[in-house]
């Protein structure tokens, strides 16, 4: 019986659009997640024209080399930059980690998977279809739902509130724990330690009983 291949990252993508206006929003959540893991690294990003996007690479505190992506595509076209970052270093598509808003999940929740649909996000089916797999590693950041149809875009496309910030201080602290295991120890490993944490947005709103 062959042994079972641990899954770890060597790219890290996270998802959002470039423009100032969208800086701080719940579809940069992505953007955020790999900001905060360059500076933690103290990595230094750079354009990159033949990925059309911002790089940076490093070695990571388990002494793994890593790369990290913000596809400067815009969301819907966020393939483009993760297909020419896989053939430039001739990876497969299992190697990659893409971080993303899910508004399925509550927000103050995060889950990660080793494959799987685009679960209607524009970002991941732009990649599944370029990367021609669903193979592939994503760390959901949930965002929770709006209150209706009508505001699904203003809430995706929405700052955060000042609860909500303190929220979002205490979880980028959680994912890159979560993101330090998976680079350690691997993916699924990650996911047994981790899925089922999350920070409480009641924690830091007394209002809510």
């Amino acid at each position: 019986m062959s042994e079972k291949k641990l899954v770890i990252p060597d790219v890290i993508i996270g998802l959002g659009n470039p423009e100032k206006k969208y800086e701080k929003t719940r579809h940069n959540i992505g953007f955020e997640i790999v900001d905060y893991l360059a500076d933690k690294w103290g990595f230094i990003w750079q354009k990159n024209n033949k990925f059309n996007a911002l790089f940076c690479e490093g070695i990571a505190p388990n002494r793994r080399k890593i790369r990290l992506v913000k596809p400067l595509t815009y969301m819907n076209l966020s393939g483009q930059s993760v297909r020419a970052v896989l053939d430039w270093y001739k990876l497969n598509a299992d190697s990659i980690l893409v971080i993303y808003d899910d508004m399925d999940l509550p927000f103050g929740r995060i889950r990660l998977r080793l494959s799987g649909s685009a679960g209607g996000h524009n970002g991941m089916k732009s990649i599944i279809s370029h990367v021609g797999s669903q193979d592939f590693s994503r760390f959901r950041i949930g965002i929770g739902k709006s209150g209706g149809k009508k505001e699904t875009i203003s809430h995706v496309l929405g700052k955060f509130s000042k609860t909500e910030g303190k929220v979002m201080d205490e979880l980028m602290v959680l994912t890159y724990d979560t993101i330090h295991v998976c680079l350690r120890d691997g993916v699924e490993k990650a996911m047994s330690l981790y899925n089922q944490k999350f920070i409480s947005f009641e924690e830091f709103n007394p209002e809510i009983k």
